[in-house]
């Protein structure tokens, strides 16, 4: 049956491509044309070549409620497929089922909407949730690729074996294994951008989860009762299932018994594999990467370990050596919740701009308030203060990588990102400055505030605040820490009391030399 859906998803994927490639011109205007010449690597090669920063678009088109109405009423399907088309332009690495959700979502705001125009900014309303949904989603699926396309099949199923282990920690190891297989190939589909594939292979994942739910977790029934392609989605985003009561320490396994070293050699993938999924489940709150940081030490252990004369007697302490990881992981996330103390969620922000792997990256400044921070207890027990913050490094860590082979900001920074994705965190950690980093000219209008930046919503005007402060900071990097919370001080002090002036368009050109100073 397997067999049957990918054939069927090929064809169609390779009908849409071929008359893609067939139309005059639009190739070469999109600079794929070397995409056409080879069927069998054409998908991935679509994939690939997509747009990574959609900047040259212009903003999210917006009409009068009253002209949404209209449109809506005349063609609900017109009008939902031109939504799909502008958000899928706008987030290129967003698989299908979640543009299909948010879709439909939007056709349900609308609905309400139009019944009910008496409702003052119901569309913004609705939709700022919608959009807030797809950034989510679009940024762990660029992840998810990224993983795939720089540590291959076997690096990306390790970080699933983890992060399904803590997510139903009642699993059977076997059930596991055999779920990981329809999550690879939903995967392999929807990374290569087939639309089809990724479509049912998702739906096939799901429906799987949802026929054995007393099997695999308590927290997935709304989920399951959902519609395709929702259901998956809110499966992703469901809270962990509770802790089995009478779930062993299953990693004693690995740890006091006399046949570790044996059951090591007579099958190593699956040993570790059985290893980081006892330690997933046992440990709920450690963040993914700690999980295969630990799956690592323990891997470098047993190869001393079982070239001794007792090995029982030097492994027995392994755990040990997992605290110390723990223990060195958590000293990292407590001196950057310090940062946030001191400077705040967007001041913190703006300090990773001093970083030499950021200075490169700022093309998409968005991606940096990412980077939250929950309070942590005062002892080195790990707590889920400690994963939020790791998770959302890593989501910004891998913005940064991106999905492209070849994307390079700079050689360090490639290396990071090529490295083991356990220690990515921690080659990050170490990077010094590019002295090799170049800043692009200075235009004259570059730190000229826009007259209707005062008229922009929220998060418009978080934007372009961001996108002043670093382009600012990539020309001054000679900025010091404390100087940099000055200047993100004067700028949104500058910002507020222009936007309060009777004429803020004067305002700013008063400010600028005060905030460039």
């Amino acid at each position: 049956m397997t067999e049957v859906v990918l054939s069927t998803s090929v064809v169609q994927n390779d009908v849409l491509q071929e008359k893609i490639c067939a139309m005059k011109g639009l190739p070469q205007k999109y600079n794929f044309s070397h995409c056409c010449g080879n069927d069998f690597e054409r998908r991935s090669c679509f994939f690939l070549n997509k747009k990574d920063g959609v900047g040259f678009l212009p903003p999210f088109p917006t009409l009068d409620p009253e002209e949404k109405c209209q449109a809506f009423k005349k063609s609900s399907e017109s009008f939902l497929n031109h939504y799909v088309y502008e958000v899928a332009r706008r987030n290129p690495f967003v698989f299908a089922p979640t543009l299909l959700s948010a879709a439909t979502r939007f056709a349900e705001a609308a609905g309400a909407c139009c019944e009910d125009q008496r409702e003052v900014g119901c569309f913004q309303k609705r939709a700022a949730p919608i959009m807030q949904y797809l950034r989510a989603f679009s940024s762990y699926q660029k992840n998810v690729c990224g993983a795939l396309l720089k540590f291959g099949p076997e690096g990306l199923n390790s970080i699933n074996i983890a992060v399904l282990s803590q997510k139903f920690p009642k699993v059977e190891f076997q059930e596991l294994t055999s779920l990981l297989e329809d999550v690879s190939f939903k995967y392999d589909a929807c990374c290569e951008g087939d639309v089809v594939g990724c479509i049912r292979s998702s739906s096939k994942v799901a429906s799987r989860i949802c026929s054995k739910q007393e099997s695999i977790s308590s927290k997935i029934k709304e989920c399951c009762e959902k519609e395709v392609p929702e259901r998956g989605e809110c499966i992703i985003y469901s809270n962990k299932d509770d802790r089995p009561k009478d779930l062993s320490p299953g990693e004693a396994k690995f740890t006091d018994s006399e046949n570790v070293c044996q059951g090591r050699d007579a099958d190593p993938d699956n040993f570790f594999a059985e290893f980081t999924y006892e330690y997933s489940r046992n440990h709920p709150d450690l963040s993914i990467p700690e999980i295969l940081r630990i799956t690592h030490e323990y891997k470098a252990l047993l190869t001393s370990c079982c070239n001794t004369e007792n090995p029982p007697d030097c492994y027995r302490h392994a755990e040990d050596r997992f605290k110390k990881t723990t223990e060195k992981s958590l000293k990292i996330v407590q001196r950057e919740c310090e940062h946030f103390q001191n400077w705040g969620e967007n001041g913190l922000k703006y300090r990773f701009c001093l970083d030499s792997a950021f200075l490169g990256l700022t093309q998409n400044p968005w991606i940096l308030p990412h980077l939250k921070c929950s309070k942590l207890h005062s002892s080195l027990k790990i707590t889920s203060g400690f994963q939020l913050s790791w998770v959302q490094v890593d989501l910004v860590l891998g913005e940064l990588c991106g999905v492209h082979k070849n994307r390079t900001i700079n050689p360090a920074v490639d290396h990071c990102c090529r490295t083991n994705f356990a220690f990515r965190r921690y080659c990050f950690e170490g990077l010094e400055v590019d002295k090799t980093y170049v800043p692009p000219p200075t235009s004259k209008d570059l730190f000229t505030f826009p007259a209707d930046l005062c008229q922009a919503g929220n998060e418009e005007l978080q934007r372009r605040k961001d996108r002043f402060l670093v382009n600012l900071v990539k020309r001054r990097r000679e900025l010091t820490a404390e100087q940099l919370q000055t200047l993100f001080t004067r700028v949104t002090k500058a910002v507020e009391k222009c936007c309060e002036a009777e004429a803020p368009e004067a305002c700013f050109k008063e400010e600028s030399p005060v905030i460039d100073g």
